[in-house]
């Protein structure tokens, strides 16, 4: 039995390469192509194909319509295998698409399309259950977890965490105090350490460099 395919891109000429690529192999079926999102769903619903392959960006919003496409599917065919393409190698992208469950799931970047074998993997793959995430991407996934663990945070109490995001808010000492129940001596002792161990000279650069790092 061939693979049953919707295919959505909003772009003809890449829709059309695309197409053609997996027509030229019999065992995959191209049910239906699409260019946004609206009708991607429709197809999936009429066709009920085996695998969704699908633009990160389509109209309407040309934001990460793929993604929310795959959300989509996982409530209404569950057992559908969605493989999104995308110019985008940040890792983040890719753990929007496995929020829901990384069974039946690839991302691909777009680039690896003109080689047949790398996109027929991931569509075989996601037919069968399992998962798919291009190696450039594992590989941005791996070195965010290098640095993470690199970070001077990391050497910070859990108070001294909880003391850090009332600075980034803008909370003086007494209002930490009373926030956390400590006396003011204490907070001042709490906000000496992380200036130590984060190698800052004062509040305000320590307010700024909790603030850029969104630990607000």
């Amino acid at each position: 039995m061939a693979i049953r395919i919707v295919l959505a891109e909003d772009h003809y000429l890449v829709r059309e390469g695309v197409r053609r690529l997996l027509e030229a192999q019999p065992e995959f079926e191209i049910a239906a192509v699409c260019g946004d999102l609206g009708s991607l769903l429709e197809a999936a619903d009429r066709e009920r194909p085996d695998v969704v392959v699908t633009d990160i960006r389509m109209p309407p919003g040309h934001a990460d319509e793929g993604i929310e496409a795959a959300r989509r599917l996982r409530e209404s065919q569950p057992d559908l295998g969605v493989v999104v393409l995308s110019q985008y190698a940040n890792p983040s992208y890719a753990l929007a698409l496995l929020d829901t469950g990384s069974n039946g799931r690839a991302y691909l970047l777009k680039e690896r399309v003109h080689d047949l074998d790398q996109l027929a993997t991931a569509i075989r793959t996601v037919a069968e259950g399992g998962s798919l995430i291009d190696p450039k991407v594992v590989e941005g996934l791996v070195a965010d977890r290098a640095r993470a663990a690199a970070s001077p945070v990391n050497e910070l109490t859990a108070r001294e965490r909880e003391v850090l995001r009332l600075i980034a808010r803008g909370y003086r000492y007494k209002e930490i105090a009373a926030t956390l129940h400590l006396s003011v001596k204490t907070v001042e002792t709490h906000v000496s350490n992380v200036l130590r161990k984060l190698q800052l000279s004062s509040r305000h650069e320590l307010t700024r460099w909790a603030a850029e790092r969104r630990m607000i």
